[in-house]
């Protein structure tokens, strides 16, 4: 079976000038489209393409806009504009019209009280006044605003917090299920963005990058190590609450962060692959097998749309708390401190006791002495007795002859 064309879009351009020229915000146009906040911005900086049923949706609503754009131009048009001044000769001489001007710039008629007003058009299709306009009837030129002065370090910082940790806290909380460790951990992920800034401030996407870390602290495997982890929290007071999390808890960490990802943050398959370290395929398994487990467990929650309200009722309905943007920089910059000053003193005192190593070692190598070892294989020795009668007749023979034996010898026959 062959797949159709998906569905042309105009440019990433194209698409935000659209949505200002119709005065929707990011977070009205995700509501008519059915995604979250964040997928809208991604589509608009050309980050991510939509597919499927939400790139549908979204070229139909672009093409919607631009019909109503199209629709206020055309009626911008065939509005009446102001009479121009009686001229007492005809408009197809020619020759006439250079003398014309200079009256016409040197008293210019009122314009009349009755003429209709003109309908204000979007700002992107508005276009400068040409210059042979008379300066009298061009609008006043509004003073150029000074440019706002850019932001520090830790005001971007405190932006950031301000306006990505509640959610966070929320999405990690459906992670863990606790909600002193979801607080915990985003404010551990906000302290090494902290620390890290420069390359969190450069990054497209600064929220992605904060909630990726926070998701793997949430989920580290040492976190069932801490005297904490021993002492679970009250559950949620509603029952279908307590069900729903009790099932997400059930779930693989990795499948419940594919499910969170995708039908709870709202993020597209290969964002959602991305984030998880995972190829396409892969997140789009764990994800089939999330879904079933979860409607296993609860048919009611077998729609994805269905899914994604209740895990944000989910999130929403627990009294989730974090930290002021100050107290987290400064909890960062503490432990940053306690680090670099364990660090030092580490080095110090490898440095002392590698020199005194050096100072007490010997200059040259005495080999040890080994220790004394019984030889075996020797017979004992014994002591001396009395010499029998053959003994003492062999000694006195041996006595008797000559030590250096006979002077000559001679051959005799036996």
């Amino acid at each position: 079976m062959t797949r159709g064309p998906a569905t042309p879009l105009p440019s990433p351009k194209a698409r935000r000038r659209l949505r200002e020229a119709a005065s929707l915000t990011q977070t009205q146009l995700a509501e008519r489209v059915g995604v979250a906040p964040g997928t809208v911005r991604a589509w608009e900086s050309g980050r991510t393409t939509p597919r499927g049923r939400k790139r549908e949706a979204y070229a139909k609503l672009l093409k919607t806009l631009a019909e109503e754009e199209e629709s206020a131009a055309r009626q911008a048009a065939r509005t009446p504009q102001p009479a121009p001044p009686p001229k007492t000769e005809p408009t197809d001489d020619r020759a006439s019209a250079p003398e014309a001007c200079p009256e016409a710039e040197a008293e210019p008629e009122p314009e009349p009280q009755s003429a209709p007003e003109p309908v204000a058009m979007p700002m992107p299709m508005r276009e400068p006044a040409p210059e042979s306009q008379p300066r009298s009837t061009r609008e006043p030129v509004p003073e150029p605003r000074p440019a706002p002065a850019p932001l520090t370090p830790a005001q971007a910082f405190d932006a950031l917090y301000e306006f990505s940790a509640p959610a966070l806290v929320r999405q990690t909380f459906l992670l863990t299920g606790r909600r002193e460790q979801a607080r915990e951990s985003v404010e551990r992920a906000f302290q090494t963005a902290w620390e890290r800034w420069p390359e969190v401030a450069r990054d497209r996407d600064p929220v992605g990058w904060v909630r990726a870390t926070a998701y793997e602290y949430a989920l580290s495997p040492w976190q069932r190590f801490r005297p904490r982890h021993r002492h679970p929290e009250p559950p949620p007071a509603d029952p279908g609450d307590r069900t729903l999390l009790n099932t997400l808890l059930r779930l693989p960490p990795r499948h419940r962060r594919t499910l969170v990802l995708y039908d709870g943050v709202g993020l597209d398959l290969p964002e959602t692959a991305a984030e998880t370290e995972a190829s396409t395929p892969a997140a789009a398994h764990r994800l089939l097998r999330a879904r079933e487990a979860v409607a296993g467990r609860l048919p009611a929650l077998a729609d994805p749309q269905v899914l994604h309200r209740r895990l944000a009722e989910l999130a929403s309905n627990e009294r989730l708390g974090a930290a002021r943007p100050p107290t987290v920089r400064r909890g960062g910059e503490r432990r940053a401190r306690f680090r670099t000053r364990a660090a030092i003193a580490f080095t110090v005192a490898l440095i002392g006791t590698t020199a005194l190593t050096v100072r007490t070692a010997p200059t040259h190598y005495e080999p040890p002495v080994s220790p004394g070892q019984a030889v075996r294989g020797v017979p004992p020795r014994v002591a001396p007795g009395s010499l029998s009668d053959e003994e003492l007749e062999l000694r006195q023979k041996l006595r008797d002859q000559m030590q250096d034996g006979p002077e000559r010898l001679s051959p005799q026959l036996e």
